[in-house]
Parts: structure tokens; C-alpha cells; sequence
């Protein structure tokens, strides 16, 4: 059997995992899998950013807020727009899209952004990078609480359609992952890697070094953007600090848990935090300890870099995955 048809077949089996579970668990719980499945999508996503081209961004909560935004004022109800945005240019305030093409605006103009901020902050190195990032984000919160006209300000937009189901936050996890393998294991992934591991020696090669990391970049703030835009339909309100420097912390984390280069490690990592972070909010409202989750998440990240720096796989994926999904079972 060929890796293609493994891949299809893996697809259709955990499909069929997640259509038991939709006819079995609540409404709640569900919800719980749909953001398990976006942020496996963030983690993977921010993987091919950072882990694969050497870069440490930490804009996706940027382009998430931008993505949120955009695809909320794009399918809110017709009839609400004039009181809640009254700002919004006529063709915006006169009109309501479906959640596909809400998406797809939001996604590109994120890659045009990201396209306009790569060109200067792509020069950096390091925690420069990681400090332009943060900065980045810094600026679009601002924005969106000052352009109070279009984004209700600090109040936040509430009221959004809730029109992401499972199976979109399913699709985005299976496209993430699809792509970014396709990625890894090709010549712009070899690229990748080659730039991550010395610049210098990338570009006497015959590497465009700068053309890699925006390649990388943009394919980031694109899947941040999407996952954003699920996000906000999923929760039906976004505010300016909907998606903070906290995330991108907890999204690095993931990254650096897993193994920074490995999409494997960072499925687990990504899945294994949110479903420890979920279990424990009940215990934190309970016992009146708020925060309990992060300070663990901090302590593990913590235990990862002092036993195991290289994170669980390291910047590989297993070998067992690597040979079924290439088809070679044995040997």
C-alpha cells in the first residue's frame, strides 16, 4: 500500500473516531475536541515557522486577531451591523458572507500582511526576531481596541454566528498537518532545515535564505489566520486581547515539548496540553487557584528543557511513523 493511500486511510479511520464521538459526547465536550483539533493546527503551524527554518516568531496570535476579526465583521448578521460597527465602509455594513469565503479573506489577507511585516522583521535574527514579533502583537491588539468604529473597541465583538463545527476544526488539523509534511519532507523542506541549521552555509549552497524563512512565514501567519477565524465562530466573541502574548507562549511551549522541527511531537504536545489545561479549569474555579494550569505548563516546559532539551522526538518523527506512512511496514 502506498504512503498516500495509508495517509487516506488514517484520515477516514480517526473521521470515523470523531463521528462516534459527536453521536455519543455533549455538546461541551465537543467543543473541547474542536479546540484540541485548532490548537494541534496552531502548534504544527508555528512547527513549520520556527521549527523547520530556524526562526523564532512568535506573531500567530498577530495573525489570529487579524483573521478573527475580518471573518467575524464579514459574517455578522446584516441587521446588526449598522448599530454594532457603525464605521463599516457600506459594502462591509450591506452585506454577509458564508463562513468558507469568510475564511478564505481572512487567510490571504493575512499572507499579505505577513508579506509586508517579513521584509524588514525577516532580517533579524533570534530574539530580535522574537521581540519584532511580540510587537507585532502589540500593534494589532492596539488597533483593534482604538478602531472601536469597526471593532467595538475593548468591548469586544460578541454575538458572532457560531458556524464552526467539528469537522472544520478536524479539516484545518488534517490540511495543517498534510501540508507541513509535504513540506518537511521536500526540497524547500530540506531548504528549511539547511537555513535553520547554518544560514551561511545555506546560502553557499545555493539557498535563498531570506526566500525560505518567508516562505515559512507567510505559510505560518496563513494557517494562524484560519485557525483564528475557527476559533472566533466556535466561541462566538473576540476581543482585542482574545489572543495574547500568553498564547504565543503556550504555543511555543508545544514546540519546544514536542521537539522543535517534529510535526509528531507537536500532535502530542499540542494535545496533551490542551486536554491538561481543560481538565484542570474545573479544579482552578473550585479551589479558587487561577492559573494553576499555566504554572504547569511553565513547570513542564521547565522538566523538558533540563532532561530532555531536544524535546520527545526531536527535530525527527519516529521512526515507526515514517514507515507507515511511506507504506514500508517491515524491514
Amino acid at each position: 500500500m502506498s504512503g498516500f493511500a495509508v495517509a487516506v486511510a488514517t484520515v477516514a479511520v480517526v473521521a470515523f473516531a470523531v463521528w462516534l464521538a459527536q453521536i455519543s459526547l455533549s455538546a461541551y465536550l465537543m467543543t473541547l475536541l474542536a479546540v484540541l483539533f485548532i490548537n494541534v493546527a496552531l502548534a504544527v503551524s508555528l512547527n513549520l515557522t520556527n521549527g523547520l527554518s530556524g526562526l523564532f516568531s512568535l506573531g500567530h496570535p498577530a495573525f489570529m486577531t487579524i483573521g478573527s476579526y475580518i471573518a467575524a465583521i464579514l459574517t455578522y448578521p446584516e441587521r446588526r451591523k449598522s448599530v454594532m460597527l457603525p464605521d463599516l465602509p457600506e459594502f462591509l455594513a450591506t452585506n454577509e458572507v458564508a463562513l468558507f469565503p469568510a475564511v478564505l479573506a481572512a487567510g490571504l489577507i493575512a499572507v499579505v500582511v505577513a508579506i509586508i511585516v517579513g521584509f524588514p522583521v525577516l532580517r533579524l535574527r533570534g530574539h530580535y526576531l522574537a521581540v519584532a514579533t511580540l510587537g507585532l502583537i502589540v500593534i494589532v491588539q492596539n488597533l483593534a481596541t482604538n478602531w472601536s468604529g469597526i471593532t467595538r473597541g475593548g468591548s469586544g465583538l460578541s454575538g458572532i454566528p457560531r458556524l464552526t463545527t467539528i469537522w472544520w476544526a478536524f479539516g484545518l488539523m488534517v490540511l495543517v498537518i498534510a501540508v507541513t509534511w509535504r513540506v518537511k519532507f521536500s526540497s524547500l523542506g530540506r531548504a528549511m532545515m539547511a537555513t535553520r541549521e547554518n544560514p551561511l552555509a545555506a546560502e553557499c549552497a545555493g539557498v535563498s535564505t531570506f526566500r525560505v524563512r518567508m516562505v515559512a512565514f507567510v505559510l505560518g501567519a496563513f494557517f494562524a489566520a484560519i485557525a483564528g477565524t475557527l476559533l472566533v465562530h466556535l466561541i462566538s466573541v473576540v476581543t482585542p486581547k482574545s489572543y495574547s502574548v500568553l498564547l504565543a507562549f503556550n504555543l511555543v511551549v508545544m514546540v519546544v515539548i514536542g521537539g522543535t522541527g517534529s510535526i509528531t511531537g507537536a500532535v502530542f504536545a499540542a494535545a496533551g496540553l490542551t486536554v491538561i489545561s481543560e481538565s484542570l479549569r474545573p479544579m482552578e474555579e473550585s479551589l479558587g487557584l487561577y492559573g494553576m494550569s499555566q504554572v504547569i505548563v511553565a513547570l513542564s516546559l521547565i522538566l523538558v528543557l533540563f532532561f530532555r532539551p531536544q524535546g520527545l522526538f526531536g527535530s525527527g518523527e519516529p521512526i515507526f511513523i515514517r514507515r507507515f506512512f511511506s507504506g514500508r511496514f517491515s524491514g
